[in-house]
């Protein structure tokens, strides 16, 4: 994150009224029509409902990925040697993924997910899909909820999940995660869990939206989407450090949604320009989790 730049001018929109519209996802936002009004009523009507609907497909690709991985994996489970197994286990982590690779989980294609792991049915980890494995010999299932469901019930899930950082002294991380049993010659032997940090989605929303409005964008329309759990914030590294440094932060957001509690909108002014921006709560992703969503017209 970039260092905070003094000079910005940060000008919340003043004295204007709370206007409440339901949206077609069953939302209701408060707005406060300030010096981007048009910029909110694209964030109300169009981007918001867009990021929802991405956080939803990815949801659902990946619980698929994950279940269509189970299957391709599940004989390297049975190899007798530990260390086989998860040498041979982390090659066929990372085959899977490849798209010109036979059998590759076409899920996984683009995705911006950042790991594919096997546990064993103990909970360990196997290992990962990389040469720098951090993750063989942690143990998930007592960690994990989701990874425990997936190994006692046998259930695909999902779970908002933190992890502790690899540096000392750095924060701890917070990435989707997706489960799915792996079932052998019927037995369950172990699971396998995809995880998606919470700054990659960010990026991956970013640039989509950006997709989609790839002309206005280049006219100089400005669209970026962050990504916040409890009073952290997370973005790529694609973003700009200006906007990175007047995100709202945890007591506007709680503030903001304590009269709103299906979200809210606001604007401000960075030197020039004036950005609106949407805050919004995404339950479905994990606790006290959302999004926030700015657009900036043309200058």
């Amino acid at each position: 994150m970039g260092t905070r730049d003094r000079r910005a001018s940060k000008t919340v929109g003043r004295g204007a009224a709370l206007l409440a519209l339901t949206m077609a996802l069953g939302m209701t936002l408060g707005c406060d029509e300030g010096g981007a009004p048009e910029a909110q009523r694209a964030l109300l009507q169009e981007h918001v409902p867009r990021v929802k609907e991405l956080l939803r497909q990815d949801r659902e690709r990946h619980r698929a990925g994950v279940r269509e991985a189970a299957q391709l994996l599940k004989r390297g489970f049975g190899v007798p040697d530990a260390e086989t197994r998860e040498r041979q286990m982390r090659v066929a982590l990372g085959r899977i993924q490849q798209p010109a690779a036979r059998g590759s989980v076409p899920q996984f294609i683009a995705s911006p997910m950042a790991f594919l792991a096997a546990v064993d049915i103990d909970g360990t980890v196997i290992a990962r899909d990389s040469d720098e494995d951090h993750m063989a010999g942690q143990q998930w299932k007592e960690r994990y909820a989701s990874v425990r469901e997936a190994l006692e019930e046998g259930n695909v899930t999902y779970e908002l999940a933190e992890f502790p950082a690899i540096e000392e002294g750095q924060p701890s991380s917070f990435s989707m995660i997706f489960t799915a049993p792996v079932q052998h010659e019927g037995q369950r032997v172990g699971a396998v869990t995809a995880g998606i940090p919470l700054w990659r989605e960010a990026q991956r929303l970013s640039r989509q939206l950006r997709i989609d409005h790839a002309e206005a964008i280049e006219a100089g329309l400005t669209l970026w989407v962050y990504m916040y759990r409890g009073d952290r914030v997370f973005y790529g590294p694609d973003a700009p450090p200006e906007l990175n440094e007047v995100v709202p932060d945890a007591a506007t957001r709680r503030a903001g949604l304590e009269r709103s509690p299906g979200g809210f909108t606001r604007d401000l002014q960075l030197y020039t320009r004036w950005y609106g921006y949407a805050v919004v709560p995404t339950p479905a992703i994990g606790e006290d989790a959302g999004i926030i969503v700015f657009r900036a017209e043309a200058p």
